[in-house]
């Protein structure tokens, strides 16, 4: 048995596996537990990719493997957060229909299915992204309710706060299938004159992490999609 073939399957079912655990915590209302093993998840993510490379033994059964887990982590558990806070609005809401609004969380794990399968057949996205990767979005919204936690929010969510809600699920899924380039992140060589926009990024990241924490999260993600909105713009009034 060739266990160099076996490495890279390991860590995609270690990001399951996290992926399921953040699930439960979530049920149980710990929210930062729950994006604290998202991370650790998507972690993984990266590294079944790296390994499978690396060992070249990348083949058609890590790529099946390696979407169904993201579909858990950075599909299920997300829309499944979504739907938690939604479910607190319902007690301000005076009509039954108003029960029907936490399934409205799903929509970003309906999103986040169409981008996975979408993204296995698509061969432009070899070196970059077309659309906000699944485990981005996934960060982006598991930072919310940890957010929302701390003042003026406390959890006692506001209509406007959750109307917002209801908006970024939307947004998300969105964003996530949108024909919207977004720059390669990977630098080859250390010219900062040939990647000064993705050294810029980066560092501005680490400033935002050290002195936000988990406030920089939702920010730098939403940073990176504005960056490349206002990069892709500029190439076609440089092209023209």
């Amino acid at each position: 048995m060739n266990i160099k073939r076996l490495i890279p399957n390991l860590f995609t079912m270690l990001n399951l596996f996290c992926g399921c655990v953040a699930l439960v915590m979530v049920t149980n209302d710990k929210f930062d537990l729950a994006f604290y093993f998202v991370a650790l998840g998507i972690f993984f993510d990266f590294f079944d990719g790296f390994f499978a490379r690396k060992f070249n033994v990348a083949g058609p059964l890590g790529v099946q493997l390696d979407s169904l887990a993201d579909m858990v982590t950075s599909g299920l558990v997300p829309g499944y957060t979504m739907f938690v806070l939604l479910r607190g609005w319902i007690v301000h809401l005076d009509f039954s229909v108003a029960a029907l609004y936490p399934y409205l969380g799903f929509i970003i794990t309906l999103g986040a299915c169409y981008r996975l399968a979408k993204f296995n057949i698509d061969t432009r996205q070899s070196d970059s992204f077309i659309g906000l990767p699944t485990p981005a979005n996934c960060l982006f919204v598991m930072s919310l309710p940890i957010l929302l936690q701390d003042p003026p929010f406390g959890l006692i969510l506001t209509d406007t706060v959750q109307i917002g809600l209801v908006v970024i699920c939307f947004l998300s899924a969105y964003v996530m299938n949108a024909e919207i380039p977004l720059f390669s992140l990977k630098i080859k060589d250390f010219s900062f004159a040939k990647y000064k926009l993705q050294v810029s990024f980066l560092a501005v990241s680490v400033l935002m992490l050290v002195f936000l924490q988990i406030l920089a999260v939702p920010l730098i993600i939403v940073l990176y999609v504005l960056l490349s909105v206002i990069d892709n713009a500029f190439k076609i009034t440089k092209k023209a």
